[in-house]
């Protein structure tokens, strides 16, 4: 106790400064692999040694064990495993049970859950993800009886021996993976098994046709090429896209289905300059894509700002620069006092609207702006 209390007034410092030095050596596999086991004592075979040699081999069975990693304060142990990759905590749970359970806990995988997949990982995303696991009747993701399919994936394109650690027994599921823990939904991300809601800039590759507009798809994800596949409605001119990469990808920014209108609360603030989406169709049978475009001078307005009353007009001009004047696609025109859904089968169909007022939002539309307009 007296020692230990001496390795925790170290600080905080010290023990950051040593779990980056554990955790460099043991990324490198420089770690001898008993440093990280509890020591068990191993029997000796009875051989035919003189009185001498078998008072020494005594003596080293009563040496006290070596340390092991268990045996680090928890501030210094819980330091090495938040500086783990997830492969270098699947390694580290394949050491022990006592490890295992550590390794698995949701804070640390929080974490990199966060860091990788938050940027196009939303609400939606984690709501499929519970009905995955409620639909999902297995007892666990490792139960060997289903090896063959959701882990057997799993085990065969990840490359982590732990996976390979079968359950100690049916009676004890503790010791397996939990469907609904954090890292099985990292996991289940990164093998690509777990087809997730997300939104899609540009889809079918940039076509012409879908320039500054993001649609809802399905994903998932090629850990081998680092891009992912997307599943568009069957109602669309294209079902499947291959090869997206991350830049084009977001978190749908609010929870409205595809097929619903969104509630537009923002129209009485709608001003010229302001950068909105508007939800827009080619019909009625067809799912809303979100479209980028920014509020525009009415046509008497000569856009001076002293002069200029357009925020107090029933009706909002809406510019979408990325076509070129004069394209029935380059303005529409919509009640502010009433909006609903406006359109016909030959424009297509204009739904609700959301202003933008986060600055990465907007910066993000703009970094996705065509090299020249559109007709």
């Amino acid at each position: 106790m007296r020692s230990e209390g001496r390795m925790l007034s170290l600080g905080p410092r010290f023990w950051g400064e040593f779990s980056s030095f554990l955790v460099s050596w043991f990324n490198k596999g420089r770690f001898v692999v008993s440093l990280f086991q509890v020591p068990m004592k191993m029997p000796l075979k009875k051989v035919n040694l003189g009185s001498r040699v078998q008072e020494i081999v005594e003596e080293e069975e009563e040496e006290e064990e070596e340390p092991s990693l268990l045996d680090l304060p928890e501030l210094a142990l819980e330091r090495i495993l938040e500086r783990l990759s997830p492969a270098g905590l699947c390694s580290m749970a394949g050491v022990c049970s006592s490890l295992r359970d550590r390794c698995r806990s949701d804070h640390l995988w929080e974490k990199h859950l966060k860091q990788k997949w938050g940027r196009v990982i939303g609400e939606s995303a984690y709501k499929e993800w519970q009905w995955h696991i409620a639909s999902s009747k297995r007892p666990s993701l490792l139960d060997q009886r289903n090896r063959k399919g959701f882990m057997g994936s799993l085990i065969s394109m990840w490359p982590f021996c732990w996976f390979k650690l079968k359950c100690e027994s049916r009676s004890k599921p503790k010791t397996c993976l939990p469907v609904d823990s954090i890292m099985a939904l990292y996991l289940s991300l990164e093998s690509g098994k777990f087809w997730f809601p997300a939104q899609v800039y540009n889809r079918e590759n940039g076509h012409v046709g879908f320039m500054l507009s993001c649609y809802d798809a399905q994903l998932n994800y090629d850990s081998k090429t680092d891009t992912f596949q997307a599943r568009y409605s069957p109602f669309a001119r294209q079902t499947i896209e291959q090869s997206i990469h991350w830049e084009r990808l977001r978190a749908p920014p609010v929870d409205t289905p595809a097929h619903v209108l969104h509630p537009s609360d923002c129209l009485n603030d709608l001003k010229p300059g302001d950068h909105i989406e508007i939800q827009w169709r080619r019909s009625k049978e067809f799912p809303y894509g979100w479209w980028y475009a920014v509020v525009g001078h009415q046509e008497l307005c000569d856009g001076n700002e002293n002069r200029c009353h357009c925020r107090h007009n029933d009706t909002v001009v809406l510019e979408f620069s990325q076509y070129t004047p004069g394209s029935r696609w380059r303005q529409t025109i919509i009640n502010r006092k009433d909006h609903r859904e406006v359109g016909n089968e030959a424009d297509g169909f204009y739904g609700g609207i959301r202003k933008l007022c986060n600055a990465e939002e907007i910066s993000k539309w703009k970094q996705l702006w065509p090299n020249q307009t559109v007709d």
